[in-house]
């Protein structure tokens, strides 16, 4: 991979970081149970589903911006568009749909199906 292609990845994580990091402080904080402290059970229960659903949505989140943060990484070492299993280049088709990847279709594909 050249310098060009590695610098439009690195651009295009850097636009994912920023929209995960702007999703993230958007994402209401999970409070304490404690919070519909009067109403009917429909309402305590529809605010424990909202809570767990902010959590859910708050990890994942986090997860996907850990993600481009190690890609943003490999590029800085040189390992970037490598495939972790095989250590052949990864496809710019693949990058292009997922700038996280780590590995390659077909070693995508081999681990799925040794599950």
């Amino acid at each position: 991979m050249d310098q060009g292609q590695l610098e439009h990845f690195r651009q295009k994580l850097l636009a994912a970081r920023g929209a995960l990091v702007r999703e993230l402080e958007a994402i209401p904080a999970v409070t304490d149970a404690g919070d519909v402290r009067d109403g009917d059970q429909a309402d305590k229960s529809s605010a424990e589903t909202d809570r767990d659903f902010s959590s859910i949505n708050r990890e994942r989140t986090r997860m996907l911006l850990a993600q481009a943060d190690a890609a943003l990484v490999r590029i800085d070492n040189g390992t970037y568009g490598i495939c972790e299993d095989t250590g052949r280049p990864i496809g710019l088709k693949r990058l292009e749909a997922q700038p996280t990847a780590t590995l390659s279709v077909e070693a995508q594909e081999q681990r799925e199906r040794a599950r």
